[in-house]
């Protein structure tokens, strides 16, 4: 039984849309969620690996039937030139949610209005 950490070779067994289905070396099963497959936006799983393909995985997750959650994503090393700015860093986003979030609070104020003159 593989535990969780480990890392194991394995060959795709199934792609579906949501992620690909792995046969591992010691005979286990496990799924590797379309969100665990690559670092970068997959759209669609045979964009990145195919059926058949043997394929280094990371054992991030044991489910509560016995099987696997696994990971290619947990095994490629991160981008150091990509870096995506948080929100206090971004002035520009600061000032788009701000704006937001008071037409947000006007509305339901509006709202609110609306409802009690309609039942008072």
């Amino acid at each position: 039984m593989a535990d969780v950490g480990e890392i194991i070779e394995g060959t795709v067994a199934k792609i579906m849309p949501y992620g690909a289905f792995v046969d591992l070396d010691g005979g286990e099963k496990g799924l590797v969620h379309i969100s665990q497959v690559d670092r970068s936006y997959v759209q669609s799983v045979s964009d990145f690996i195919r059926e058949g393909e043997k394929v280094t995985v990371k054992v991030v997750g044991i489910k509560d039937d016995g099987r696997l959650d696994l990971s290619i994503k947990a095994l490629q090393e991160p981008d150091p030139t990509e870096h995506r700015p948080t929100p206090k860093q971004d002035p520009e986003f600061e000032r788009m949610l701000k704006k937001f979030m008071q037409r947000s609070n006007e509305r339901q104020a509006d709202i609110k209005r609306n409802v009690r003159n309609k039942l008072g």
